[in-house]
C-alpha cells in the first residue's frame, strides 16, 4: 500500500508538527500537514473558518485535505485533532501506519494555554477538552497501530518512541522513489503562508538551487521582469536579470544602495522612475534579491507602482529569510524612524536559497541569528536547544541546524502573519526586542546592524519582564547566555536612555503617548506590556547599560 510512511492523529497541542518534523529529518523524507493544506486552501486560519463558515464546512475542508495527502505524500502526515471523526477518512486509515500521540488534560492546558484562539476550547478549556477527549479517544485508538504517550517527554523522545513502535530504523525506509537521492535533489521545504484580508497564499521555499523555480512564480501573464539587488550583489543581480532574459521575459536589473541606505523615498522615486521608463504594467513582476532592506525597498515599490504589482523575494541573508522577507511588509526609514513609510503587500513567493549564506561575512550571518533565537524564545523552544546544543555551529553556514534553524524561524512566522496580515493583534508578538531595537538603530544613524540592536532589545525586555513580575529568573538569564554563546551583543550606551526613550515615543506599537512592550509571561508566552512604570524602564535599561 502506498502512502505515507507515518500518520500522526492526535488532540490539538499534542506536539504533532514538532514530532513529524524531527520524524521526517530522521527518515530522511519530508513532513507535511493537514492543518497547513486547509489553511493554504481556504486562505485564512482555521479559527476564522470556525467562525465564518462553521465547524461542518471546516470538516469537509480537512475531509478533502486528508483524502488529497493520504494519496499524495510519501513522507511522515499529521492530520488534524477532529480529523478522525470522518467515516471515510477513518476507513481511508485502516492498514496504515498511524500513531495516536496521547496527553493528559494537565499537560493539554499546559500546551494548549487557556487564552489560546482555539475555536473549540473557547469557554472552559478544562471540561470541554475533556468532553472532546471523550468523544475521540475511541477512534484514534481505532485508526492506530500504536500509541505513544507524550506526557513529560521531550519531542526528541517522542520520535523515538513512534520509531520504536513502528519498528523503523532512522535511516529508512526511505519514501518511495527518493531510494539513495542526495538530500539536495529532494526539492526544497515549502513552507505555506494563508492569504488574508485580500491577499493571496504564498509560499516560502527553503533549499538550495532553488533560481529554477523562479520563472513558474513569474507565470505566464508578466512580459517584464525588475530585478532590484544591492550594489554587493551586482554579479548575482545581473545574473538572475540574464537567466530571466534567457526565458523569454524583457528584464532590467536595477542597482540599489547596500543595506539602509536603500531604504530612502529617493531610492524608491529612482526605482519608479526606471519603471515609468520600462513602461511596466500591472501584470508584470518585481524581483528583491538580497538582504532584508532590498526586500523592504522591493516589496515597497511593487505595492506603490500602480497601486500594487506582484513580487518575489530571493532573500540573502538569514535576516532576509527569517524576517524581512516574510509575510508582506514593506517599507522605508525617514528621519523620524525605521520603516515609519510602508505598506502590507505580500510577495507571490519566497525563494530562500541556503547557498547564499555560504558566502555571508559571520558578521551578518551573526546578527540574523538574533531574529532566529527571538522566534525560539516567543514560539519555538527547540530552536534554543538547538542553538544551546551547538553555539559555534549556530555561528555559521555550514552548522549541522543551519536548515532546521531557519526553517523553524520562518515557521514561527509564517503562523503568526497566516493569523494576522496587519499587525491588528497576534502579530505583535513578532516585535519582541524590537521597540529599542529600533530607537538604537535611529540613535546610531542605522550603522548598528539590525540584529545586534534586536539582541540587546531582547535583553532589555527580558529585564522588564523580570522586573514587572511577568518573567522567570531563569528564561531572563536565559537570554544573556544564549545570545552571548553566538557573538551578540548585550549592552549599549548607558549614557543614552533620554534620546532612546524619546526615540521609543515614535515606535509603531505605541498608542499615543502610551508605551508598549512585548515581553514574556514565561518561554513561548509573549504579552503586551502597556505603559510601565517610568521608573521600571530605567531599571530595566540600567540593566543593558555599558
Amino acid at each position: 500500500m502506498s502512502g505515507p510512511l507515518i500518520v500522526l492523529v492526535g488532540p490539538m497541542g499534542v506536539g504533532k508538527s514538532t514530532v513529524g518534523e524531527l520524524l521526517a529529518g530522521r527518515l530522511g523524507t519530508t513532513y507535511r500537514d493537514t492543518d497547513a493544506d486547509v489553511v493554504a486552501a481556504a486562505g485564512k486560519p482555521i479559527a476564522e473558518i470556525f467562525y465564518d463558515e462553521g465547524e461542518e464546512h471546516f470538516r469537509e475542508l480537512e475531509r478533502q485535505a486528508v483524502h488529497t495527502a493520504v494519496a499524495e505524500h510519501t513522507g511522515v502526515l499529521s492530520l488534524g485533532g477532529g480529523a478522525v471523526l470522518d467515516d471515510t477518512t477513518r476507513a481511508l486509515l485502516a492498514g496504515r501506519p498511524v500513531v495516536y500521540l496521547s496527553m493528559d488534560v494537565e499537560e493539554a492546558v499546559r500546551r494548549v494555554g487557556l487564552n489560546t484562539a482555539r475555536p473549540l476550547l473557547a469557554v472552559n478549556p478544562r471540561r470541554q477538552w475533556r468532553e472532546l477527549m471523550d468523544a475521540r479517544r475511541h477512534l484514534y485508538t481505532e485508526v492506530a497501530r500504536a500509541t505513544v504517550a507524550t506526557d513529560e517527554r521531550t519531542p526528541e523522545e517522542v520520535a523515538q518512541a513512534v520509531l520504536d513502535a513502528l519498528e523503523l530504523p532512522e535511516d529508512g525506509p526511505v519514501a518511495p522513489g527518493r531510494e539513495n537521492t542526495p538530500m539536495t535533489e529532494q526539492g526544497p521545504t515549502r513552507i505555506p503562508i494563508a492569504g488574508s484580508a485580500g491577499t493571496d497564499p504564498y509560499e516560502v521555499l527553503v533549499g538550495r538551487q532553488l533560481l529554477g523555480e523562479l520563472p513558474a512564480l513569474i507565470g505566464d501573464r508578466a512580459k517584464r521582469v525588475a530585478v532590484l539587488h544591492p550594489e554587493a550583489l551586482a554579479e548575482t543581480g545581473e545574473a538572475v536579470r540574464q537567466d530571466l532574459a534567457e526565458q523569454g521575459y524583457e528584464a532590467i536589473a536595477i542597482q540599489l544602495p547596500n543595506a539602509e541606505e536603500a531604504k530612502t523615498v529617493e531610492v524608491a522615486a529612482y526605482c519608479w522612475k526606471a519603471l515609468g521608463q520600462t513602461g511596466f504594467t500591472r501584470t508584470d513582476v518585481i524581483v528583491g534579491v538580497g538582504g532584508g532592506a532590498t526586500t523592504d525597498v522591493a516589496g515597497f515599490v511593487a505595492a506603490s507602482w500602480l497601486r500594487g504589482v506582484r513580487w518575489i523575494a530571493v532573500p540573502t541573508t538569514v535576516l532576509g529569510m527569517v524576517d524581512a522577507a516574510v509575510g508582506g511588509k514593506t517599507g522605508i526609514n525617514t528621519a523620524e524612524g525605521k520603516n515609519l513609510v510602508g505598506a502590507f503587500h505580500p510577495p507571490a513567493g519566497v525563494l530562500c536559497d541556503l547557498a547564499a549564506l555560504d558566502s555571508l561575512p559571520v558578521n551578518d550571518y551573526v546578527s540574523g541569528m538574533a531574529e532566529v533565537i527571538k522566534a525560539g524564545f516567543i514560539a519555538d523552544p527547540a530552536i534554543l536547544d538547538l542553538v544551546e546544543a551547538d553555539p559555534e555551529g549556530a555561528r555559521t553556514p555550514t552548522g549541522p541546524h543551519t536548515a532546521e534553524l531557519i526553517e523553524r524561524a520562518i515557521r514561527v512566522k509564517a503562523e503568526v502573519v497566516s493569523s494576522d496580515l496587519k499587525e491588528s493583534g497576534l502579530r505583535e508578538i513578532l516585535n519582541y526586542g524590537h521597540t529599542l531595537a529600533h530607537a538604537i538603530e535611529k540613535n546610531e544613524r542605522y550603522k548598528w546592524r539590525h540584529g545586534a540592536a534586536v539582541s540587546v532589545g531582547m535583553v532589555f525586555a527580558a529585564e522588564l519582564g523580570r522586573l514587572a513580575g511577568r518573567l522567570d529568573d531563569a528564561t531572563a538569564d536565559r537570554h544573556r547566555t544564549v545570545l552571548e554563546s553566538v557573538g551578540l551583543p548585550l549592552t549599549y550606551r548607558g549614557d543614552q536612555w533620554p534620546k532612546l526613550l524619546e526615540n521609543m515615543k515614535v515606535d509603531k506599537k505605541s498608542r499615543g503617548d502610551l508605551l508598549r512592550f512585548i515581553v514574556l509571561d514565561g518561554l513561548g508566552k509573549p504579552t503586551v506590556l502597556e505603559g510601565p512604570d517610568p521608573a521600571v524602564l530605567l531599571a530595566a535599561y540600567g540593566e543593558v547599560s555599558a
